[in-house]
């Protein structure tokens, strides 16, 4: 289990950053201009929409040796948003949301647009 504990009162909690990268997709894919997770196929450069069950393989979790976390968020956007719009509401929505889930600080969170969509 690659994660994190946290000592309390009563007792350790493990955190397994895979939880966390659960977590993060979900609050991440309900933002406004996002239209899902994307994965890079490196073998051919393609990228595509992941399905909300495989959310998890867009999105790195790194645990510091003090705690603090890094996030790497791999977007398709949605066509005609500002991007700088988008990834604002994404930090802002994913660092409250995460910090207040695990009591953990975050310490950076990376954005990284893979792809365009037209939504209907």
């Amino acid at each position: 289990m690659k994660g994190t504990s946290v000592n309390t009162h009563m007792g350790n909690i493990m955190i397994d950053s895979e939880v966390i990268a659960q977590y993060a997709g979900s609050v991440a894919v309900e933002c406004f201009g996002i239209v899902g997770m994307a994965s890079m196929n490196m073998k051919d450069g393609f990228v595509r929409l992941l399905k909300r069950d495989s959310i998890t393989h867009g999105i790195r979790v790194v645990i510091g040796a003090d705690n603090r976390l890094a996030l790497d968020f791999h977007v398709i956007v949605s066509y005609g948003v500002s991007i700088l719009t988008v990834a604002d509401n994404l930090v802002s929505s994913v660092r409250y949301k995460v910090e207040e889930f695990t009591g953990l600080e975050i310490e950076k969170i990376n954005i990284y647009v893979d792809g365009v969509r037209v939504i209907d």
